[in-house]
């Protein structure tokens, strides 16, 4: 898939106020930091359509992306765990993502990001169980393979899988990326036009 158009559409503080539910929409999601933003971007060989900050945490509501004129949207969601905001907007931010995955008819996948430089964390491994619990589809991105050795990255994936295994039976589909080098960007393009055509 090659994107010739992407824009800006809307950044909603619940999901009620998001766009109407009726093309495909792919969600992005992962602890703060992780390069949401910076891997949308990539994807849509656009420099500044979603914004990205040196300062994790700066994302605080539902960013929806028109995708190649309205034939789908992308979805920047908050980081989950940045341990500097309060208690109750940690807890207003988690129930609007959790509001926003169960409920929109319209979500093909959520990718959710990972930090290949390290070991599994265990914020990581409860959302990825509670979205196979909800029946939430889902891919993991593993991010910033290019920052160290692939030999660390595959052990790392290696590691978080083997985690996974505890509580699912087939694993959820994996992509490894850079944003700086290209890595991985064709293939996630790729599955998206593929699971389009089932929407």
């Amino acid at each position: 898939m090659i994107v010739k158009h992407a824009e800006y559409l809307i950044s909603s503080p619940s999901i009620d106020k998001c766009p109407e539910g009726n093309i495909p929409e792919y969600a992005f999601i992962g602890r703060s930091n992780v390069g949401k933003s910076t891997l949308i971007n990539k994807l849509a060989n656009k420099k500044n359509l979603a914004r990205t900050s040196a300062t994790p945490g700066k994302t605080i509501m539902i960013n929806h992306f028109s995708i190649n004129n309205n034939q789908m949207y992308w979805v920047d969601l908050p980081g989950f765990g940045y341990a500097k905001r309060s208690k109750k907007m940690i807890g207003q931010l988690e129930n609007m993502i959790y509001t926003f995955l169960k409920n929109r008819s319209n979500l093909l996948t959520s990718f959710v990001l990972i930090d290949s430089r390290h070991s599994p964390q265990n914020m990581d491994i409860k959302f990825i169980n509670w979205c196979g619990t909800n029946e939430i589809p889902i891919a993991l991105i593993f991010t910033k393979i290019d920052k160290q050795k692939e030999s660390i990255t595959e052990q790392n994936i290696r590691l978080f899988q083997e985690r996974l295994l505890a509580n699912w039976e087939e694993l959820p589909l994996i992509f490894r990326t850079s944003a700086i080098q290209g890595t991985g960007i064709s293939e996630i393009l790729d599955y998206m036009d593929y699971t389009n055509k089932l929407f």
